[in-house]
């Protein structure tokens, strides 16, 4: 099914943006947001349900370059505990 709109010129120029920073075309990119608000109206509850959302998503091991999460996390939070006091 097509669809046609008229989006206002800073509008298409944010989504166009936005699609180029993720690899995606413009028409690709609106439909995972129009997937995502879709799928977002029975939000998950329970930790196994965002886990199931997250895979279902194709959220987890998006980012390789982390080894382990556990000692990231942790660089993230002194990284963030510097800031505070500082």
């Amino acid at each position: 099914m097509s669809i046609t709109l008229d989006l206002p010129e800073e509008l298409a120029s944010d989504l166009s943006i936005e699609a180029a920073r993720l690899g995606l075309s413009l028409p690709e990119y609106i439909l995972r947001l129009l997937s995502t608000s879709r799928a977002m109206e029975s939000k998950p509850e329970t930790g196994v349900e965002l886990v199931a959302y997250w895979q279902a998503e194709g959220l987890i091991s998006t980012r390789p370059d982390i080894a382990d999460s556990q000692t990231h996390a942790r660089q993230i939070r002194d990284q963030a505990e510097l800031r505070r006091l500082g």
